[in-house]
């Protein structure tokens, strides 16, 4: 998946997910020449719906939703990225247009790995870890056959028999998953919108008396703990706001990453 790396001072860890649900805010990349090699050797395209992820494997398919106009457009993300602490995505020039991001600004989205193309981009990519070993076959002897006639009050299938009298085994098949164009259609979907609330995620604990003590020392900016998940699953997770704006949210986390917090997640809810 790649060395863990540091970008626009963070250090990010890629790893595999064909699961990953988040929300947040997307940019579009400021790199707008055509044929430069992105992070995963392939040519990028502003004209194409390219994309950038700081972990995900490359390349890797999203649906990205704009929460804010219901836009939603597939990805093909195949570049790390972006710089800015904050976003979690980088559009190509025409991905952007298409969700309705214009200029410089950011979006709030929703991305979500679409599994099946994604997987088969996975199993296409050359495996570089292990060489195939080079087995040869065992020695085999003739194998002699007869054709027994059937026992008293039996029934012969009606089916065709192979030589020697046996009778073929019906073998199942199995499609390879079928691998998305290089190019992904233009296709728009639109969805309904509803409210949209920015926070922050400065952690997430397993205990509860560590979730309250992070808090406890992110009181200044109003922070609180959240439950979630159930049973011997359940953790925590300290959070801060909502806030009134994009602004006022970058205000803090730029504030959490001076003192030291090491990934606090802007986050749309």
């Amino acid at each position: 998946m790649g060395e863990p790396y540091s970008l626009g001072g963070a250090w990010s860890y890629p790893r595999e997910d064909f699961t990953l649900v988040e929300t947040g805010y997307a940019v579009r990349l400021p790199d707008r020449r055509a044929g430069r090699r992105t992070a995963s050797n392939e040519i990028f395209d502003p004209d194409q719906l390219m994309g950038a992820h700081r972990t995900l494997q490359l390349p890797v398919i999203l649906r990205v939703r704009n929460l804010a106009n219901g836009r939603e457009i597939r990805v093909r993300v195949n570049d790390r990225g972006p710089m800015q602490p904050g976003r979690i995505l980088g559009l190509s020039a025409r991905a952007a247009a298409l969700l309705g991001l214009a200029g410089e600004g950011a979006i709030p989205v929703r991305i979500a790995v679409d599994e099946a193309p994604s997987r088969a981009l996975a199993g296409a990519l050359p495996n570089r870890e292990a060489a195939p070993l080079e087995m040869a076959a065992a020695p085999s002897g003739a194998v002699q056959r007869e054709a027994l006639p059937p026992p008293p009050g039996a029934r012969q299938g009606a089916g065709r028999s192979a030589p020697g009298g046996a009778v073929p085994l019906a073998r199942e098949e199995f499609a390879a998953p079928e691998l998305p164009p290089n190019k992904l259609p233009e296709q728009v979907a639109e969805y309904p919108v509803g409210p949209i609330r920015i926070l922050i995620e400065a952690g997430t604990f397993f205990q509860p008396a560590q979730a309250r003590r992070q808090a406890q020392g992110l009181a200044w900016a109003g922070a609180w703990v959240e439950p979630f998940g159930i049973g011997r699953d359940m953790q925590y997770r300290v959070r801060l706001g909502p806030f009134p704006s994009l602004a006022a949210a970058d205000q803090t986390l730029a504030q959490l990453r001076r003192g030291g917090l090491p990934d606090p997640k802007l986050l749309i809810d």
